[in-house]
């Protein structure tokens, strides 16, 4: 009964079985070696197939073989970066430096999280946007378009930073938006809509 309960699990892909494997599927980019992964079971939050490719990791210290967390598209996760929980990074976005991308949160696009950034809770960002520096984007908050949102920086709760706005060693929240060209250095917003 042991070994047929063992197979029972292997075969369902519980407990201590991996959900991705690095193919033989290689590119080297700014003297980084990248990984194409594929599905070693179903994700279906993601709706990754068994046997689908996804995007290019470093290494499998950068995806969490835990929770539903992928990586897809062409996207690239590399260095020290981490996605896990229930996190996705797709189309072709890029995750590196420390940078952490976990819960429920989305990078996609040609976004950029990198240096020491966490985009996390259920956080968007996207478009051409970049977090960067030891900046956080977190709760429900969005930072798309050309934005970038770096130093230490908070957005979170609902707030939105798009257009070309900067956000810098600022608190963006509640349901803020910064907006345009606007750039915030070293404050708080948390209603309103600045666009400058």
């Amino acid at each position: 009964m042991k070994h047929l309960n063992e197979g029972l699990i292997k075969q369902r892909g519980i407990v201590g079985s991996k959900k991705y494997e690095l193919t033989e599927e290689t590119i080297t980019w700014f003297g980084h070696t990248f990984y194409r992964i594929k599905a070693l079971k179903y994700i279906p939050s993601m709706k990754v197939k068994k046997g689908d490719l996804g995007g290019w990791i470093e290494s499998e210290d950068n995806l969490d073989q835990k929770g539903n967390c992928w990586v897809g598209d062409e996207a690239k996760v590399y260095a020290n970066a981490r996605v896990f929980g229930d996190a996705l990074v797709y189309d072709n976005a890029w995750v590196y430096g420390k940078a952490e991308v976990y819960d429920n949160a989305r990078v996609f696009g040609d976004a950029l999280v990198y240096d020491n950034a966490w985009v996390y809770g259920k956080a968007e960002v996207y478009d051409n946007a970049r977090v960067f520096g030891d900046a956080k984007v977190f709760n429900n908050a969005l930072v798309y378009d050309n934005a970038w949102v770096y130093g230490r920086a908070e957005v979170y709760d609902n707030a939105r930073v798009f257009g070309d706005a900067e956000v810098y060693d600022s608190q963006i929240y509640d349901r803020a938006e910064v907006c345009g060209t606007a750039k915030i250095y070293s404050g708080k917003v948390n209603k309103g809509k600045i666009d400058k």
